[in-house]
Order: C-alpha cells, then structure tokens, then sequence
C-alpha cells in the first residue's frame, strides 16, 4: 500500500481510487476467495477517513465474512485487523461504548497471541486507551498506560518510537485529566 516510486503511503483520493479499483476487480469472485475479501477491506478502509458512514456497512460486511469464512486463515490476525477497522470506524461516528467494546477484544486477542512486547499489541493498547481516554475512563486508562503499555513499548520499541511517544502523551493527558495535585505533578513529569 505504497507508492513504488516516493514510499508514501496511499492515501486521500489515491487510496479511494485504488480501494474502488480493488473492488471491481474482484467483485465477480466468490466470497470465499481471499483476493475479494482483501478487495472489501481495502475499500472500506479507504472510505473511512472521508466517508465513515458509507465505510461502517463495508466494513461490517468485511468482518463479517472474514469470521465465516476466514477466521482460521493466519492465525486469526486478519480478523483483528478486520475488527481494528470496525473499532476505528464506530469511534469516528462517535459509537465509543460499541468501538470499546471491539478495541477490548482486540488488545485481549494480540496479547494472548503475541504478548506485551509485540508492536501489534502495544498499538491495539494504545487505541484501547484513547478510547477509555474520550469516554472520561482515567482510572481504567492509567494503569493499562503506566503499568502495561508504556513499560512495554519502551522495552521492546525503545524510548524514541513514535508508538513509545504517543504513548507517553496519551499518559500525561489521562493522568491531568484525573486532577489531583500528585497526579498533576506525575504528569508534568512525563
């Protein structure tokens, strides 16, 4: 999904024409073929960030035939990549507690299929704790960034990963949310 000349990732009208282009290639195939279901996700993810509404039945058709048809393929990876989608597009339109509910089983999945360290799992984690984060959850979100995420991401990322950085924001911003003056100055201190 880059460009073969600059490395860029595709995105904005590229993304979509290439999304649509994909999907009318493989349309005709059966929906076990796995070229069509690829097809299916790359249109709705190019959707997403203009046209969430129009993504959000793309996507839940997506993952709903990758659960039929291939929720054995890979380990199951496709799959939460799949529901990562349909987490993200649910808290685009401000569906949370439903985006929540999905980014939860996500991050339970990668980390009993590749542990803490995993860039995977650090980064469902990191999409689980915005989300506690826009729901006002600071008291879940804290110790899931200070004692889970954060430690691992340093560990296995290092210290100036992008993933390792967003992270720490993510935490002074949960901690100044919670307000108390040691937790202010913790925050500060990150």
């Amino acid at each position: 999904e880059k460009c073969f000349d600059c490395g860029q990732d595709f995105h904005g009208a590229v993304e979509l024409a290439l999304g649509w282009g994909a999907w009318k290639m493989y349309l005709a195939r059966p929906a076990t073929d796995p070229c069509r279901h690829f097809a299916m996700a790359a249109l709705g993810n190019a959707l997403l960030p203009t046209r969430p509404e129009e993504a959000l039945p793309v996507l839940e058709t997506n993952l709903a035939l990758g659960r039929r048809y291939f929720s054995r393929v890979t380990g199951g990876g496709w799959l939460l990549d799949a529901q990562m989608s349909l987490a993200s597009c649910l808290g685009t339109l401000g569906r949370l507690e439903e985006s929540l509910v999905l980014q939860r089983e996500i991050y339970a999945r990668r980390l009993a299929i590749s542990g803490a360290s995993h860039e995977g799992t650090i980064i469902s984690g990191s999409n689980l704790l915005a989300t506690l984060n826009m729901l006002g959850r600071w008291d879940e979100a804290k110790p899931l960034a200070r004692d889970q995420l954060l430690p691992a991401a340093r560990q296995s990322l290092g210290a100036d990963h992008d993933t390792t950085l967003e992270l720490t924001k993510n935490l002074a911003c949960t901690l100044a949310d919670l307000g108390t003056r040691d937790v202010l100055l913790e925050a500060v201190a990150i």
